[in-house]
């Protein structure tokens, strides 16, 4: 039998408190880290570039300090995995009564009531979403019909002009996406502050396989962009931007996406 010498245990005991003292700053420091989980399932239309786009989004964190995890399972929208993200970002996911149980659906809502979360929807994130009505009314509206990949002009609304996803960009500019029509605008809804409007006089805003099937232009008020601040807390933010990565490869659209993933977290730079 090997004997260890008394001496050696009172010293490891002396040890043991600055051992524990090193290793909780270490566990509150990578707390702090915000973070964001991407879930990209659909019900409806796939985008084919949604694995590249998370993986864009993977990266953008990665650059910005902020941890991004990616799934479309629904175990991992439930609450004890969604307690450790500070924000949901729902990269072109559609249709999500189809594939997210009525169990996970039921978890995001609740936290996002705590009134420190943040969702974020990217272009088809409000696409045939009326029967998760939560969701439907926190986007404020639905899918109509959409253009094809466009050049367009795009104005700030002068009210939001210092929202940080829009912050220092020109009053009006020329960006190249594919623009959705809503089923109806989100101006004036309470709670909600558009930040971009697209002048639908510059391209064609209702492509072929659409116009042939009943699909309607929104007119002068088209917004592309959007918050929503519920009278209970969280925070939503919304954008067109995000059908491909061609209309996330300018400096702009590579900022606002940014910028609302921060606002809707509430991440210090």
């Amino acid at each position: 039998m090997i004997r260890t010498p008394f001496a050696f245990i009172v010293a490891l005991l002396l040890a043991a408190p600055h051992l524990t003292a090193h290793e909780a700053p270490h566990a509150a420091a990578e707390k702090s880290v915000p973070r964001v989980l991407v879930y990209s399932d659909t019900g409806y239309y796939r985008h084919p570039e949604i694995p590249k786009i998370n993986r864009w989004l993977v990266l953008l964190g990665h650059e910005h300090g902020f941890e991004v995890d990616v799934t479309e399972h629904g175990k991992d929208l439930l609450p004890e995995a969604l307690a450790s993200y500070d924000v949901l970002l729902l990269n072109n996911a559609n249709e999500l009564d189809k594939v997210l149980p009525e169990e996970s659906r039921k978890a995001v809502e609740a936290w996002f009531a705590s009134g420190t979360k943040g969702v974020v929807g990217l272009h088809a994130a409000l696409v045939h979403q009326q029967r998760w009505p939560w969701l439907n009314q926190l986007g404020g509206c639905d899918f109509n019909s959409d253009s094809d990949f466009s050049k367009a002009k795009v104005l700030v609304d002068p009210a939001a002009k210092d929202h940080p996803a829009v912050a220092g960009q020109a009053a009006e500019f020329w960006i190249e996406a594919d623009w959705t029509n809503h089923d109806r605008t989100v101006t004036g809804l309470p709670g909600f502050q558009v930040l971009l409007r697209v002048d639908e006089s510059t391209y064609t805003p209702v492509r072929e396989y659409f116009a042939t099937r009943g699909g309607k232009p929104m007119g002068k008020d088209h917004p592309i962009a959007w918050t929503h601040e519920p009278s209970g807390g969280g925070r939503f933010f919304y954008t067109e931007f995000g059908h491909d990565l061609r209309s996330l490869a300018t400096p702009f659209a590579r900022r606002h996406v940014l910028e609302g993933i921060r606002w809707a977290g509430r991440f210090a730079k």
